[in-house]
């Protein structure tokens, strides 16, 4: 069965320069000699009948189509993915990657939907949308024949998917293995838990960022707003910082910061704290606390259009926190994950909560997501992490 979705005339210009995703209010009509159902792979053209794309048809989501290829005639098939899954591996060993990296980035590698992380030898990978879900089976069976890897983990438990009309979960896609286990990055060591770790079980998106306190960290009392499993909180230690406070609402969190820090050998120089940080820098403030270096990694404020607004007041409140416990000629690390908080949001942001705090700040280093996550220009969903070292004076 053949299927065509035909654009509307002036709606081709985003899709034409390069973005993926067509919504239904570009769709003009469907022409097809059957009933196509969510998953199949149809072909897209413009209002004159030109040959735009191939992707992945879903009538139900508000993305009504996918694009996978730009070359007409292209085959969606195993091969098609196993040339595009190496063709990722290549690029990712180019760029100076061998162990821990994340794999394919979705959109950022024209897979839209798919996200696979390698953790040494294990493979953790999500299929985010339908059309996408039904090529799971083979994706997971390349990933075997071309890396054999101890195992596979599907993290598909995320909410997003509900909206392609699927349900979370996860669960092996090989035999089962232990899904605790240490893997290390630029000499620290961590244990992660990909099976009930946030996202894939580790944050691989910072790891060029979490080298910017090489430099600053030794002699330094540190504060990691939000740390999670401790990673910026281990390289401040790592790097010579005297004290690092670790703060985190969530006990496990805190447990395996504990775990990590210990498993480093460097719990001597930690200072533990389970508490929300909008609550805790407030009266730290109150009590005239001090530190050299304040990390802000927060959890995305939004992950709608709808909530910028309610975004930009919790970031402008935490930086303006942070600030205030910052000693003069200390730095701020601080960052947002969320799209839709773009880059000159953010700035804005941080230099209204400076201006609040009574603050100037120099901008040390503007700071985006690691290079195995790449931005495509005309893309904006690929750039999503931006942040700041700034000097607090």
């Amino acid at each position: 069965m053949k299927t065509e979705i035909i654009l509307k005339r002036s709606k081709n210009l985003r899709i034409a320069s390069g973005h993926p995703w067509i919504y239904g209010n570009e769709i003009d009509r469907v022409k097809s000699d059957g009933e196509s159902e969510g998953g199949t792979i149809v072909d897209v053209k413009d209002d004159r009948g030109k040959f735009v794309g191939r992707g992945y048809f879903n009538p139900k989501s508000q993305i009504v189509v996918r694009l996978l290829s730009r070359i007409q005639g292209e085959e969606i098939n195993e091969s098609f993915f196993r040339r595009k899954i190496l063709s990722c591996y290549e690029y990712r060993k180019k760029i100076g990657y061998s162990e821990n990296f994340r794999l394919v980035f979705g959109e950022g590698d024209f897979l839209p939907a798919l996200i696979i992380d390698k953790f040494r030898d294990v493979f953790v990978m999500q299929t985010l949308s339908l059309g996408m879900d039904r090529w799971k089976e083979v994706i997971a069976s390349i990933l075997k024949k071309e890396f054999s890897p101890r195992g596979i983990y599907e993290r598909n438990d995320v909410p997003v998917r509900k909206l392609e009309g699927l349900e979370e979960q996860k669960g092996f896609l090989t035999e089962p293995f232990p899904t605790k286990f240490e893997i290390e990055e630029h000499g620290v060591k961590f244990k992660i838990d990909v099976e009930n770790g946030q996202k894939t079980g580790y944050f691989l998106d910072q790891k060029e960022n979490r080298l910017m306190l090489s430099t600053i960290s030794a002699g330094a009392e540190v504060l990691d707003c939000f740390c999670y499993t401790g990673s910026f909180a281990m390289f401040a230690a790592k790097f010579g910082a005297k004290k690092v406070t670790a703060l985190d609402a969530s006990e496990e969190a805190i447990q395996l910061t504990k775990e990590n820090a210990s498993l480093n050998g460097l719990e001597s120089v930690f200072d533990f704290k389970v508490g929300n940080a909008f609550d805790v820098l407030p009266q730290w403030v109150k009590e005239k606390k001090s530190f050299d270096i304040v990390i802000l990694d927060p959890p995305a404020f939004t992950k709608s259009r709808s909530g910028v607004e309610s975004a930009t007041r919790g970031y402008k409140e935490i930086n303006l926190r942070a600030m205030k416990l910052i000693r003069n000629g200390g730095f701020l690390l601080t960052f947002s994950c969320s799209h839709f908080m773009d880059p000159s949001m953010f700035f804005d942001v941080v230099s209204q909560a400076a201006t609040d705090a009574a603050k100037t700040i120099r901008q040390v280093a503007f700071l985006s997501q690691a290079k195995d996550h790449p931005v495509v220009w005309n893309i904006p969903e690929t750039n999503y992490l931006k942040g700041f070292l700034l000097q607090v004076i």
